[in-house]
């Protein structure tokens, strides 16, 4: 049988490099769509095209129609990457694939052909659908390649949190769009191109990131040579079957449930329980995502020493506490902007095990479900746990309104009797993940790959 090569550490940084290019690439899809489309927000020197009245109701129902496709489509993918039988490596071919559509698409989404409305709202519509197909063709392959170039738990924690740590980097680089469309406006662009040039950068610098770990990761010498044999269907009916792999999915489904409540609602939680300015949200956040990053590589260490069981439960004892405070926001006996870095400081730990550990738990539950089953389909469990991670988000965006407005006038604003009672919905659905998670027999997981042979190095 032939040995396998351990990934130099140059080719780690290379691989990791390709997650801050997707980071970046996806960033103005994901963020921006509103502050460039939206003409309920063209108060700044008309940086929105004034595409059409209502604006944000369509972008509304193309974001959410766009996001349950790109769920359906992540299985999907991943199957066919799990049981492609390329010569160049069954992800790096759908790597290569994906990548430059992706970027492309990233930068021309923002390039709508002429001022008709409906022109505009029909390439937008498709343009978005075609940028989720190729994103989840290259990210979903992209992350079960991880979990076959880390040949011990050791390993895939590291490139985890190798790639924790790129896509923080691109998510940076992406807030920065503002501001480097700022300078350009002021070396004598027109705001809306110079908004584009921004992100035609970001597409240009996605793309040739993205293509490092497909040109110089040569998967048939660090990967062990496997593929599915089991349809898209089956796979995934199959992932789920794994016990400790339906334990900890559903788990991470309540964790995004949380997740984007806090996302969602912390504009409200700052302006109606806090009483500050809105604009003390955006500090806030940014506050909590540095404390975060700076955690990231303390976590990689402590999991080692712990194990990724006990220090994910952990975090989703701390982001329970964290929630707590903020059910009590307002009514505490100290400063409202106090409160508010009380609840950032606790919630930068936990942030950061569930930024990086999750993968890694995957990656290794795919491993050993492949020594187990003789099927090595590790996209599928990486396509399935996005596809819950997503539902979880579109759950929450569906029940948060519902939520916060209990107790108002029927097409009102959010109550502050709703707001509250969002912050304890949120603590119960990690209440029930702490639960779930807690039957994640992890102890199983760890003797099956103990019993995976450890590759040579040359």
């Amino acid at each position: 049988m032939k040995q396998i090569e351990t990934l130099p550490y140059g080719k780690k940084i290379l691989y990791a490099l390709g997650q801050l290019g997707w980071s970046l690439g996806s960033f103005g899809v994901m963020n921006l769509l509103y502050y460039f489309y939206d003409s309920n927000s063209n108060d700044e020197g008309g940086r929105m095209f004034p595409v059409y009245l209502g604006s944000a109701a369509v972008l509304g129902i193309i974001a959410a129609l766009s996001r349950v496709f790109d769920g359906i489509t992540d299985p999907l993918i991943a199957g066919l990457s799990d049981r492609s039988q390329s010569s160049l490596g069954r992800r790096r071919t759908y790597m290569a694939l994906g990548a430059l559509p992706f970027a492309l698409l990233s930068l021309l989404i923002f390039l709508p052909p002429s001022s008709s409305a409906s022109l505009n709202t029909l390439w937008l519509f498709v343009l978005t659908f075609l940028f989720y197909l190729f994103m989840t063709m290259y990210v979903t392959p992209f992350f079960a390649l991880m979990s076959e170039l880390g040949h011990s738990p050791d390993e895939r924690l590291e490139l985890s949190t190798m790639i924790s740590v790129t896509w923080a980097l691109g998510f940076m680089m992406g807030n920065g769009s503002y501001a480097f469309q700022g300078i350009l406006e002021g070396a004598g662009l027109a705001p809306v191109r110079a908004f584009q040039t921004v992100l035609g950068i970001f597409a240009l610098i996605s793309a040739l990131l993205m293509y490092l770990p497909v040109i110089f990761i040569d998967e048939n010498r660090y990967c062990e040579k496997h593929h599915s044999e089991e349809g898209s269907f089956k796979a995934v009916l199959s992932a789920f079957g794994n016990r400790d792999f339906l334990f900890f999915t559903l788990s991470d489904l309540t964790y995004f449930l949380a997740l984007t409540f806090i996302q969602t609602g912390i504009s409200f939680y700052v302006i109606q329980l806090l009483g500050l300015p809105k604009e003390n949200a955006t500090l806030i956040m940014s506050i909590l995502f540095i404390l975060s990053f700076l955690f990231y590589v303390p976590v990689s260490l402590a999991a080692k020493k712990v194990g990724k069981k006990k220090l994910l439960s952990a975090a989703f004892i701390l982001f329970i506490v964290s929630w707590v405070i903020v059910s009590f926001w307002g009514k505490l006996p100290l400063p409202p902007m106090v409160q508010a870095l009380i609840v950032a400081v606790l919630s930068a730990l936990p942030l950061a095990i569930f930024g990086i550990l999750p993968n890694a738990i995957v990656a290794d539950i795919a491993e050993a479900d492949g020594q187990e089953t003789g099927n090595f389909k590790a996209a599928v469990f990486f396509g399935a746990r996005t596809f819950m991670s997503k539902m979880g988000a579109s759950i929450t965006l569906l029940i948060f309104p519902l939520i916060s407005h209990l107790g108002g006038e029927k097409g009102g604003s959010p109550t502050e009797g709703g707001i509250r009672l969002t912050t304890w919905t949120a603590i119960l659905f990690l209440i029930l993940g702490l639960l779930l998670f807690s039957r994640y027999n992890e102890k199983r997981i760890m003797t099956l790959l103990e019993q995976e042979e450890a590759p040579t190095a040359p």
